[in-house]
């Protein structure tokens, strides 16, 4: 029997056509809104205006001497900057000459402030300065069904890279080895322990790694001689003695012959940020667990995808995807054969790339963090 609150008329209607169209006119709108100020705030990146902002409230003029750029683009830039929110105006109705402009202190924190945890400038750089260029060479290579090399996103791409992952590792790593991996933090903290990075890119978990287990001998391995010779010119001299950077594919190469790394293997072997571009991470994980010393462990660091495919998504499954079509995908796709992991990596994923490298028990550590999981593999 139908009762009334199941009748079609007392149900919420969905939405017609032309509601449906005008809604995603809106949020296009919005979206297209979002980028444009997104480039601007990449000009002021790369122009430095934020730190000459930082030093002081200034009219336009004052800002294109600090700056060195021309006054009129001051203005409009600034003039721009307010209407959007990110920089403060002392008088609105005062002349265009005399208006004074000031960074709030949390923006300045975020756009000028390289050590604050709270700086965004390379989520900045990555899709104005790292993806929109290599878009031309996307479009082939999705056409084509290939993929597009590291190479052709440049080094914007890599700095920003670099500049996302470097407060998680200076900030949190050793914390989350501390209380997530007791028992590996003990064995690390001995004379002889001994870690590898693999997919150290330029270096900076292992000298982080390295600063915090004054003991311990660290290699990091990378297949891009670039970010091995970035990361060598950056290791201190009181570390130069047990800090090794080597120029290796783990997915192709014995690890046995990988660089010089210690007898009996390693305590702790980290892929961080780095499995779901590799084209064979069951190959680098089972080199993997063949680097790890009895008693060892592997220890990953991916994006907290959700467990399973929803639609429509959150923030962050939204954000992952985005960067997988653009970026993470191609990537994985320009070496052949490739497992074509993606950004989108699920821990059901990675349980199945684990066990068949070798791995009988994968464990998700107990860390809170919006945009990384964090695995042990025994």
């Amino acid at each position: 029997m139908t009762t009334p609150a199941d009748s079609p008329a007392d149900s919420p209607a969905a939405p017609g056509p032309e509601a449906q169209a005008q809604a995603l006119g809106v949020r296009l709108f919005l979206g297209s809104l979002a980028a444009a100020e997104l480039m601007a705030t990449y000009l002021g990146v790369q122009l430095g205006l934020y730190p000459a902002l930082a030093a002081g409230p200034a009219t336009a003029d004052e800002l294109a001497r600090r700056a060195g750029i021309g006054q009129r683009y001051a203005r409009e830039w600034l003039e721009q900057q307010a209407a959007a929110g990110l920089v403060e105006v002392d008088d609105p109705e005062a002349v265009p000459e005399q208006r004074r402009f000031r960074l709030p202190e949390g923006h300045r924190l975020a756009l000028a402030e390289p050590a604050s945890p709270f700086y965004l400038v390379p989520l900045t750089t990555l899709p104005v300065g790292g993806i929109a260029p290599a878009l031309p060479r996307l479009v082939q290579a999705i056409r084509a069904g290939a993929g597009v090399p590291a190479a052709d996103y440049g080094e914007p791409l890599r700095a920003a890279q670099r500049g996302m992952n470097r407060p998680v590792f200076e900030q949190l790593l050793a914390g989350w080895i501390r209380t997530a991996l007791p028992d590996l933090h003990q064995l690390l903290r001995r004379p002889g322990a001994a870690i590898a990075d693999v997919g150290c890119g330029t270096g900076t978990a292992a000298l982080v790694l390295a600063r915090t287990y004054p003991q311990a001998r660290v290699h990091g391995f990378d297949r891009d001689p670039a970010a091995v010779a970035a990361a060598r010119a950056g290791v201190p001299a009181a570390a130069a003695g047990r800090v090794r950077f080597e120029v290796c594919d783990l997915a192709r190469t014995d690890p046995e012959a990988a660089g010089d790394g210690p007898a009996g293997g390693f305590d702790l072997v980290c892929v961080l940020d780095a499995l779901h571009d590799m084209a064979n991470p069951v190959a680098v994980l089972t080199a993997c667990r063949r680097l790890r010393r009895p008693g060892g462990a592997v220890l990953l660091m991916e994006p907290r995808a959700q467990e399973r495919f929803t639609a429509p998504a959150g923030d962050v499954e939204r954000f992952l995807y985005a960067v997988s079509l653009l970026h993470c995908l191609p990537i994985g796709l320009s070496e052949r054969p490739s497992a074509g992991t993606g950004a989108v990596l699920r821990p059901d994923t990675v349980r199945r790339y684990a066990a068949a490298a070798g791995f009988p028990r994968t464990t998700v550590l107990p860390v809170a963090h919006r945009f990384h999981r964090l695995y042990r593999l025994d």
